[in-house]
């Protein structure tokens, strides 16, 4: 998700996910995490068993998108796998030799030869069991028009003029590493917080300051299209505009599916974004309650290609995810072991298997915080709505670097 987190995510910012609806679900965590705990080095002889399920489908663009993100940072940035820091340099020679090597269309027992030999595999740490709880996003297709109507009447809104990030870094060295404040200056001349979702849709002349980029006939639709991070609209010519995240309000994330869980109104284990959804359309007379309790808002823009991540470059169907960037090294080659729907199986909910394959981690999102949360990209369509939408599966999360003697 672009966040850019995008999210999404975000992505991303993100605002990814119905990942975001299942935010805080997962047991606590004993110990303070940071970039040097949440990572465990592992011995070979404990290393996962490597084998790719989807028989390394799109992995290789993956890679590239990865190394894209690599080749533009300075080649001494560092980065963090538990108590080992790799710059960006050896992250390239990393993720080149792991290409090279699957160009080979290696055995599964000399593709786990080669990552015994070669690779230093570390485990998330996850919750307290060392699991992670992996959910999903995907591109959802929403109908919309370039120019508002009686029946497209709700903005999808532009980054705003009066929209200001501050980067408290520039006043202190203390504030080193922390968020930029999203903010605004009042009639009085004081900056102060953006205006929450609440604000912004009370605001009856609100596209001045933020020009609409697209117009559609649900505000449900838009809700979900900031959840996602980006998406594309039908403009009902045969042209389609792809949006993408370009900013949030920097209000909090608060998950509208934990709320409608404690009130209620929705079975834990009935949650998911169709059931979220169905909810809002049997319940219109709520769905400010609802909506607002979400104070967090994305603003769009338009961009070719895509969906992007927050290290500005795409994110590829069932091999990108999205942690938690404050704690996990960004671009890094991972391997995950989960659930996935089986695609031969219609409806896809009557079977989810046991998987394995290999995922780089390219986004963020503002519901994925902590060691025990990563989100999976799942592409677009049927398939990807359905696993985004009802994706709350625990597994282990894994991340592969090259041995510093091998490069």
């Amino acid at each position: 998700m672009k966040n850019k987190m995008p999210v999404r995510p975000g992505w991303i910012f993100w605002f990814v996910v119905v990942a975001c609806f299942f935010s805080g679900c997962y047991p606590g965590i004993k110990e303070e995490i940071t970039q040097f705990t949440v990572l465990k080095k592992l011995k070979p002889e404990t290393y996962p068993v490597f084998v790719d399920d989807i028989e390394f489908q799109g992995l290789m663009t993956s890679i590239d998108n990865s190394l894209l993100y690599f080749r533009k940072v300075p080649l001494e940035r560092k980065y963090y796998y538990g108590k080992e820091i790799y710059t960006a340099g050896h992250m390239i020679l990393s993720l080149e030799t792991f290409k090279a090597f699957l160009e080979r269309q290696p055995s599964s027992k000399a593709l786990n030869d080669f990552i015994k030999s070669d690779f230093i595999v570390y485990a998330a740490a996850g919750n307290e069991d060392g699991k992670v709880l992996f959910t999903g996003y995907f591109e959802p297709v929403f109908e919309g028009r370039i120019e508002k109507s009686d029946e497209f009447f709700f903005p999808v809104y532009s980054r705003p003029d009066d929209l200001l990030e501050i980067d408290l870094s520039e006043f202190s060295n203390i504030y080193k590493g922390h968020k930029n404040l999203v903010a605004r200056v009042n009639d009085s001349r004081r900056v102060v917080p953006y205006y929450s979702r609440k604000q912004i849709n009370d605001i009856k002349d609100f596209y001045i300051r933020s020009k609409p980029v697209v117009w559609l006939k649900s505000r449900i639709d838009r809700f979900f299209l900031e959840v996602q991070g980006s998406g594309r609209i039908d403009l009902g010519n045969g042209d389609v505009l792809r949006v993408h995240y370009a900013k949030s309000n920097g209000n909090e994330y608060r998950s509208i599916g934990r709320y409608l869980i404690d009130k209620k109104e929705i079975l834990k284990e009935n949650m998911s974004m169709q059931a979220i959804r169905t909810w809002l359309d049997q319940n219109p007379e709520r769905m400010d309650e609802v909506l607002n309790h979400n104070e967090s808002f994305v603003f769009f823009q338009t961009e070719e290609g895509g969906p992007y991540g927050s290290l500005g470059v795409e994110v590829t169907a069932l091999r990108s995810i999205a942690t938690d960037s404050s704690l996990f090294p960004k671009g890094a080659l991972c391997f995950m072991q989960a659930q996935l729907p089986d695609k031969k199986i219609s409806p896809f909910l009557k079977k989810w298997e046991n998987t394995s394959f290999f995922v780089l981690n390219q986004d963020t999102g503002g519901a994925i915080k902590g060691p025990a949360r990563a989100d999976l990209f799942c592409g677009n369509g049927d398939y990807a709505e359905f696993t985004a939408g009802r994706m709350n599966q625990y597994g282990k999360l894994f991340f592969l670097v090259l041995k510093p003697d091998k490069g």
